[in-house]
């Protein structure tokens, strides 16, 4: 069994770019855990903050259990995710409480802030993790830098719109209904996207978005992932071998891991 933690900046971020693989994995038997950064207290129309990480927390936290994953909020506020010291201590705690061997994280290049940061800090907290004199709380260190993979940006793009490649995919069809069953878990967010992002349905944005990246590899339906491969960070394809016949490679290169 491998413990696969996945940590993104909000609350739905995980369950709309890599739910679907966390299911397979589940499934397989391996030990999920989820963590977000932020309990995306800004993400609300007409609650406070204090409600809003409440309700969101509540919200992931039963989107989480249906996959048998633990969940965990390292509690940063809402765009205030930096590359600073306290954000990297408390994103490498996590890291270690969840006694991850691979860790799935948001992309590099996103549309927002607390993405792209959460990246730079889930980076370099993978370093730090088994770091012995690197203290940040009750959790013990690591005995070593586990394999790190990037999910899909929202939507596929950076910010000036430029196409994000994935290294290789996975098939998410056969799975797809409880990808869709755990994003309708963050009911709060139905009222948010449509107000600040534009989107009337959310489901259905969700839907469009993995067959869209589901064709890139041949398949009705998926999710894009890349593998950090720099130096001192792990290059064997472990994700990818865990993935079995799930993996799938984009349909203009030979091999899903290269």
């Amino acid at each position: 069994m491998t413990t696969i933690l996945a940590i993104h900046a909000h609350p739905d971020d995980v369950e709309t770019l890599g739910a679907g693989a966390l299911k397979i994995l589940a499934d397989k038997g391996h030990a999920i855990r989820i963590v977000t950064v932020t309990a995306g207290d800004c993400g609300a129309v007409d609650t406070s903050p204090e409600d809003t990480a409440r309700i969101r927390k509540a919200e992931a936290a039963a989107a989480a259990a249906m996959v048998g994953a633990d969940y965990a909020c390292a509690d940063i506020p809402d765009l205030c995710v930096f590359n600073d010291d306290a954000c990297r201590r408390r994103v490498t705690e996590m890291i270690r409480w969840a006694r991850a061997e691979i860790v799935i994280t948001s992309s590099p290049e996103d549309y927002h802030p607390d993405h792209e940061a959460t990246s730079i800090l889930v980076r370099d907290a993978c370093f730090a993790a088994s770091v012995g004199n690197y203290r940040t709380g009750p959790s013990a260190p690591l005995a070593g830098v586990p394999h790190l993979y990037f999910m899909d940006p929202i939507g596929g793009r950076d910010r000036e719109g430029r196409w994000v490649e994935p290294h290789f995919g996975v098939d998410i069809t056969e799975v797809y209904e409880t990808k869709r069953a755990m994003l309708a878990a963050h009911v709060s967010q139905d009222a948010w996207v449509a107000k600040q992002h534009d989107i009337a349905d959310h489901q259905d944005s969700l839907a469009r978005w993995c067959r869209r990246r589901g064709r890139d590899f041949g398949v009705p339906m998926a999710e894009g992932f890349r593998q950090y491969r720099h130096h001192p960070y792990p290059t064997t394809a472990l994700l990818q071998d865990l993935l079995g016949e799930a993996l799938v490679a984009p349909l203009d290169q030979p091999s899903a891991a290269s």
